[in-house]
C-alpha cells in the first residue's frame, strides 16, 4: 500500500528573483492539517553529458566551482536556455564547453540533486562519435577538458578527487553502459 503524503501550496511568495534562480518562500498544508513553510530554489532545469570515444575513454572536465571555493571533476553539463529541449541543451553545452559534435546520444533518465530545497531536473546524455569543431563557451566560463580511461575516472572516483554528484551518477552509468 503506498500513503499519499501530498501537501497543498496555501501561498507562495517571490522572495529572490536572480539572473538564473528564484527563490519562493511558501506556506504549505499537510496530510495532517498542520502547515508549514517551505522555501524553494526554481532552477530552469539542466542536462549533463557523458562524452565517451571509440576506445571507450571520457571526457571530463576541471573548473573552478565558487559555491565550494575549489575546482571541481565534471561531466560537461549547462542549464536550459528558455524554451530549449533537453537534448538541445546537451548539444549545445558539449559544443561550447569542449569543442566536441557528437553523432549519437543516447538519453540515460533524469536525475534531482536537491529534492529537499529545489524542483533542478538534470537530464544525463550520453555522447557518442565524438568530432572535435571548436569551443564556444560562455564569458567568464574557464575550464579545462581532459580525456581519461573510466578505470582512471573510477579511481578518481574512490580517491575523493571527483565529489560532484551528478559526476558520481554519471560514472556509475557507464559502468553499465558497456
Amino acid at each position: 500500500m503506498t500513503s499519499d503524503f501530498t501537501e497543498k501550496t496555501l501561498s507562495s511568495e517571490l522572495v529572490y528573483n536572480g539572473s538564473f534562480l528564484k527563490v519562493h518562500k511558501d506556506s504549505s498544508l499537510l496530510i495532517d492539517g498542520s502547515k508549514v513553510t517551505r522555501e524553494n530554489v526554481i532552477h530552469p532545469g539542466a542536462a549533463m553529458i557523458i562524452p565517451v570515444f571509440l576506445d571507450g575513454s571520457i571526457l571530463l572536465e576541471r573548473q573552478y566551482r565558487y559555491a565550494v571555493g575549489k575546482h571541481c571533476i565534471e561531466f560537461p553539463a549547462g542549464r536550459a536556455e528558455v524554451g530549449e529541449t533537453p537534448i538541445s541543451t546537451a548539444k549545445r553545452e558539449l559544443v561550447e564547453e569542449t569543442g566536441y559534435l557528437a553523432e549519437t546520444w543516447v538519453p540515460r533518465g533524469v536525475i534531482h540533486p536537491g529534492v529537499g530545497y529545489t524542483n533542478e531536473e538534470i537530464h544525463i546524455f550520453i555522447a557518442q562519435n565524438l568530432k572535435m569543431t571548436s569551443t564556444n563557451r560562455d564569458p567568464g566560463e574557464f575550464l579545462e577538458t581532459f580525456r581519461i580511461s573510466l578505470d582512471e575516472a573510477i579511481n578518481k572516483l574512490r580517491l575523493g578527487d571527483i565529489t560532484d554528484a551528478k559526476t558520481m551518477v554519471g560514472l556509475s552509468m557507464l559502468i553499465d553502459f558497456f
